[in-house]
């Protein structure tokens, strides 16, 4: 560029470009949680419930351990995704879970999650919570992807 030319319009790209990861973060974060939701609901209609529950077992404790949280998931808990927004700040990370390892909770502690979705050598696998995150993948990914070209179309417009 030749010494001296001056860029039209160049202060109002940068207002707009200063607008974006704000704007993107907002929306990005509605669709995340939006997706987060229906693969933990999915998670929630698949997996067994104990029948017969028992001293240790509690029925719909391991549905009940299903959920998703930003960040860190409970302690001991099985992850099955974390989804994190790209490009948008560090604080974007969404992570889905089932089971704990919490003593305290009695018989609602689902310290058994692993094993009903892998199963053992004594049960066979009931699978619940990969089968959720496969069958819902494409349609966060595609969530996230919108939600970050509506952002920027946002900003462009000037909204």
């Amino acid at each position: 560029m030749a010494r001296g030319t001056t860029i039209i319009g160049l202060t109002k790209l940068d207002r707009k470009l200063k607008r974006l990861p704000k704007v993107a973060k907002e929306l990005i974060r509605q669709k995340m949680a939006e997706a987060a939701n229906q693969v933990v609901s999915m998670m929630k209609s698949l997996v067994p419930v104990l029948q017969e529950p028992d001293r240790r077992r509690q029925a719909g404790a391991l549905r009940d351990s299903i959920g998703w949280t930003w960040g860190q998931p409970p302690r001991g808990s099985m992850v099955i995704a974390t989804l994190r927004g790209a490009g948008v700040g560090g604080d974007l990370t969404i992570t889905i879970y089932a089971g704990s390892r919490d003593k305290s909770q009695g018989s609602a502690d689902a310290f058994y999650a692993r094993w009903v979705e892998f199963g053992t050598s004594k049960m066979k696998a009931q699978p619940y919570f990969y089968v959720s995150w496969r069958a819902n993948r494409r349609n966060v990914r595609r969530k996230i992807t919108t939600a970050v070209r509506a952002a920027a179309k946002q900003v462009a417009a000037g909204g």
